[in-house]
C-alpha cells in the first residue's frame, strides 16, 4: 500500500499489505530479511528469523523418488513431477528446476520433499509439495540423500 506524503511528515502509522502497523517512512521487510536496531537507525540483515524446534518439527520432510517428469505445458522454467512418497498414490509436484535439470534426467532420482505444504496451482497445474534445492553462483542443485533410501522416509 502506498503512503501519502503527509504521513511521512506527521509520523503517523501506515498499514503494510499484511495489515501490520509500521512507522511511516519505514521500508517494508521482504521475506527472509530481518532487522536490527542500532541506536536510532534500523539496519536490514540477510539472516532469516530464528524459529523454535517446534516450528521446525511442523515441516514434514520426506524422501521421494521421481517416477515421471514432464515439461510444464504453460511455463518454460517449470517441470511437472510424479513423486513416490511411499503413499498409496504418487504425488504431483511442480518445480522450477527445468533450466538446471531437463525432465528426462530426473526420473529415478531421489529428492527431499516438503510433504505437508498446502497445495498450490502453478500456471494452472496443481502442486502438492515442494522439492528442496540450493543455489549458489554455479547454479541450482536439488537435495538428495547420499544413498538409496525407502520412499516416504522422514528427514530428521
Amino acid at each position: 500500500m502506498a503512503e501519502n506524503d503527509e504521513s511521512k511528515t506527521t509520523g503517523e502509522t501506515a498499514q503494510s499489505p499484511g495489515n501490520t502497523p509500521q512507522s511511516a517512512g519505514e521500508a517494508s521487510q521482504t521475506p527472509g530479511e530481518s532487522t536490527q536496531k542500532t541506536g536510532e537507525a534500523t539496519q536490514k540483515t540477510d539472516e532469516p528469523p530464528q524459529i523454535s524446534i517446534d516450528d521446525f518439527l511442523r515441516v514434514d520432510l520426506r524422501v521421494g523418488t521421481i517416477r515421471k517428469a514432464e515439461p510444464h505445458p504453460n511455463a518454460d522454467r517449470l517441470v511437472v513431477l510424479s513423486v513416490d512418497l511411499g503413499e498409496e498414490q504418487e504425488r504431483q509436484l511442480v518445480a522450477g528446476i527445468r533450466a538446471a535439470y531437463p525432465p528426462e534426467t530426473l526420473v529415478g532420482r531421489q529428492v527431499v520433499v516438503v510433504a505437508n505444504l498446502k497445495p498450490a496451482r502453478l500456471r494452472g497445474v496443481e502442486s502438492r509439495g515442494m522439492i528442496l534445492a540450493a543455489t549458489d553462483d554455479s547454479g541450482l542443485a536439488i537435495l538428495t540423500p547420499d544413498k538409496p533410501i525407502e520412499p516416504g522416509s522422514r528427514v530428521k
